[in-house]
């Protein structure tokens, strides 16, 4: 799978909770920049605040408002506000059960002070020490003393309400917003604080926003990363292409992701991409070669150490490693048999090839341990391999980041390899074939290929045939 754009949530996941972005973070950003990489932001805050961030790191785009406002350097990609009926609906609801709401325009989130005031910095930070257990006593509590002190005015929000409003916000602790919910179901409820829920259109979000921020840049949704910490990150981790869980995140968002990385004042960004080797460790050379450093980066965290001097294999450990090359030739012989006996008669061949192949090189060199003479032959290896593809019409690219994220999915959440104490092969996590077994997004992308060659031939056809 090719990354062709990364997406962050702001909160809990590119802030850390000093609410800085971390110094490890930018650079990442700017390596991911720097590679070609579209990188954005998808949150539930609104245009307002994200856009210090879009300055100052250079971010190509947004997905704001849980995709109700989408914008670029220089466009507004999307807007979808909510009906007025709507609004009018949850205003005249809020004032009947003194429930305290905010109304989301473009250029602030407005109404509630309570809310305005737990949208703040010392807020956000000293809720990290209240329990879950404690949040519906917290919630109620500070609202019936505050609410009393500044009182929410119906007339206010019923102004406010001439502009587009993008999201409203109501104060409610999960199993409130579930009652909410039930009486205005063409309404979509999700949350990014156990506090306060979202309240946006249906058939929208953060993964909706990406889709349609694809859409104008050329990418699809299995060629995205995205990180997340909240329960409104949910639906897009589970629909993106590799889905991140930072350490600090919820149980939900840790289940449905691919990978949980650190926490987000714990360089869990940057060591992220670098467990995927989408960045390369700044311990070890980087070479030009993306897929070569993907791969170093696999053996970096295998092996736990990377080999920085160039030096010949070994006979023994030489050999180690034909098995390996050997078993996926034996695997492509019989992916192109068609019944047990071609594989047999398939199987004939390459030990007479073998033995043709030992007598040739016999009688070109002397036996020696030569890098020169390694080097070439794996690289002769490399260009036939490519070969093969180009003989196929397939184009391995894609292909290629999909089997090494199923390699990299076999580190355990240890962030070790784990072997077999008798056979030392790798052991697999238990989700790994839920989350990362290669054959299923292997078929994905040669059925895409596949209905690409084919649009482009019916195009050539209509071209020929409207020259005629």
């Amino acid at each position: 799978m090719e990354i062709k754009a990364v997406f962050f949530d702001i909160d809990g996941t590119l802030i850390n909770d000093s609410r800085t972005v971390l110094k490890s973070t930018e650079a990442a950003i700017k390596s991911l920049q720097e590679q070609g990489i579209l990188v954005g932001l998808a949150t539930g805050r609104g245009p307002f605040f994200v856009k210090p961030f879009m300055d100052k790191l250079d971010l190509d785009f947004a997905v704001t408002y849980n995709g109700q406002y989408i914008f670029s350097k220089d466009r507004v990609i999307s807007a979808t506000p909510i009906d007025k009926q709507s609004l009018r609906d949850l205003i005249a609801y809020a004032k009947e059960h003194r429930k305290e709401i905010s109304l989301g325009t473009e250029q602030a989130m407005q109404g509630s002070k309570i809310m305005t005031f737990g949208m703040s910095s010392f807020s956000q930070w000293a809720t990290q020490f209240i329990p879950r257990s404690m949040t519906r006593t917290v919630s109620h509590g500070f609202n019936k003393i505050v609410s009393k002190a500044l009182p929410q005015h119906e007339e206010d929000l019923l102004k406010l309400i001439q502009e587009p409003i993008y999201q409203v916000l109501i104060l409610a602790d999960p199993a409130e917003s579930e009652k909410i919910e039930a009486d205005f179901p063409h309404l979509k409820f999700t949350r990014s604080s156990p506090y306060a829920a979202d309240i946006i259109n249906q058939g929208m979000s953060k993964l909706e926003g990406i889709r349609l921020v694809g859409q104008e840049y050329g990418f699809d949704i299995h060629q995205v990363m995205a990180f997340g910490d909240s329960d409104n990150d949910l639906e897009m981790l589970s629909g993106v292409g590799l889905s991140i869980a930072m350490g600090n995140g919820t149980s939900s968002v840790k289940e449905v992701a691919k990978h949980t990385t650190s926490s987000n004042s714990q360089d869990g960004i940057h060591r992220a991409l670098e467990h995927f080797g989408i960045l390369a460790s700044e311990k070890v050379f980087v070479s030009r070669d993306h897929h070569f450093n993907k791969v170093k980066t696999f053996h970096g965290v295998m092996d736990e150490c990377t080999q920085e001097e160039p030096i010949a294999w070994t006979p023994e450990e030489a050999r180690h490693r034909a098995d390996f090359k050997l078993e996926e030739v034996v695997e492509f012989l019989r992916a192109a048999s068609s019944s047990e006996e071609e594989f047999d008669q398939s199987m004939a061949r390459m030990h007479e090839a073998l033995d043709k192949a030992a007598a040739k090189v016999r009688s070109k060199r002397e036996a020696e341990v030569s890098l020169v003479g390694q080097v070439d032959a794996l690289i002769d290896m490399l260009y036939f391999t490519y070969g093969s593809f180009v003989l196929m019409g397939v184009d391995p690219e894609r292909i290629f980041d999909i089997v090494h994220q199923a390699n990299m999915g076999k580190i355990f959440p240890d962030g070790k390899a784990h072997f077999d104490p008798v056979t030392h092969k790798i052991l697999k996590p238990d989700d790994w074939e839920e989350k990362y077994a290669p054959e299923p997004a292997i078929e994905r992308e040669l059925e895409r290929q596949i209905q690409a060659y084919q649009r482009n031939v019916e195009k050539a056809q209509k071209e020929t045939k409207d020259e005629e």
